[in-house]
């Protein structure tokens, strides 16, 4: 009885010692200061899913849709999105816009973009994927939801439908009021427009699609006028036009924006340094560089994918230094003491990473 005892109480001992080492690690995870001989890069922000690509159409002009399916998939609402793994490793980033209630399949669209128009190959291989290959998602996770309000105002440029089109099942449903613009280069280019019309229902003027090879560019200071206070404008596309709608957003009324390219700075780009702090290196990041390239000039097998600040995978904790962050995923918690290297970048002079 007294062995069983003593290797009760050791037992015991070395489970307790445990738990106090590891939530002193996770209260200050420089302690005690790991010597890695390569430091680790990035982590993996949710659980990964292999579906089976069930359909693959053509649903406009360069305009793909994929129909994911799987089993006991994890639910979403509108607005949410997914990181798809593509063949070649790249992870991109495509909004939900399926059916939220069905938990056997998602379904994404994507248009593709040539490397003249500044693509970088993510949208040729959602195109080149075909019926019965598999692919790696992770999410969905949603950075655009629906704003609970009385009323509501959509405005979506071409491939910015998608994350819109739940939206609008979702206020039809529930008996809200909306209005929606929806642009394009032309009819034929514009993705989901027959359901679109179909939703704002025939001569109730909720619907006005703007097709710029018909009738130019849209007026959008007409569109929103008389908009009511409280309503919830919701935008997905380009840059140009969520600026565009920020210039003119009338009085009382809240602005919910989907980004499809990192944040920039109003003070521009300046050229600072950057302090590996287990690596011993200190890198410079000129001012039309990232602190990305920089980092991987030095570190070679530095962890990184979508570069537009979206996926999470060059997160880093910054151990000094304020940060100027353009990324579109973290949490405030997270910026508290971590950054996308890939996109964001130092308020100052020098910045401590702990690599």
């Amino acid at each position: 009885m007294p062995r069983i005892r003593t290797v009760a109480l050791a037992a015991g001992v070395a489970l307790l010692t445990r738990r106090a080492v590891r939530r002193r690690i996770e209260a200050s995870p420089l302690w005690p200061l790991p010597a890695l001989a390569e430091p680790v890069s990035g982590r993996p922000r949710s659980r990964a899913l292999r579906l089976r690509v069930a359909r693959h159409e053509t649903v406009a002009d360069g305009v793909v849709q994929l129909r994911l399916e799987g089993a006991d998939l994890p639910s979403w609402e509108p607005g949410a999105h997914l990181d798809v793994v593509l063949p070649s490793g790249l992870v991109r980033q495509y909004s939900l816009c399926g059916d939220p209630e069905d938990s056997s399949s998602y379904t994404v669209a994507t248009r593709l973009i040539t490397a003249e128009q500044g693509g970088r190959g993510g949208s040729r291989e959602v195109h080149g994927l075909r019926e019965g290959d598999r692919v790696e998602v992770r999410g969905p996770r949603n950075r655009f939801p629906l704003a609970d309000a009385a009323s509501y105002v959509f405005v979506a440029g071409g491939i910015g439908i998608t994350p819109i089109l739940p939206m609008l099942r979702a206020v039809e449903a529930s008996g809200a009021q909306w209005r929606l613009l929806y642009g394009g280069r032309s009819r034929a280019s514009m993705p989901f427009l027959e359901e679109v019309e179909k939703l704002g229902g025939a001569g109730r003027g909720r619907v006005t699609v703007v097709a710029e090879d018909e009738d130019g560019l849209p007026d959008l200071a007409a569109f929103l006028d008389g908009t009511p206070r409280g309503t919830a404008v919701h935008v997905c596309g380009p840059e140009a036009l969520m600026d565009a709608v920020a210039a003119v957003l009338p009085d009382g009324c809240a602005l919910h924006l989907e980004r499809f390219a990192p944040r920039t700075s109003a003070d521009g780009n300046t050229a600072f340094e950057v302090e590996l702090r287990r690596s011993g290196r200190t890198v410079a990041v000129a001012a039309d560089t990232t602190v990305l390239a920089a980092v991987r000039a030095a570190l070679p097998n530095t962890a990184y994918s979508c570069e537009q600040g979206f996926c999470g995978t060059c997160q880093q904790r910054v151990v000094e230094g304020e940060i100027d962050h353009r990324d579109e995923l973290l949490t405030d918690g997270e910026r508290a003491g971590s950054m996308l290297i890939c996109v964001s970048r130092a308020r100052g002079e020098r910045i401590v990473l702990d690599m």
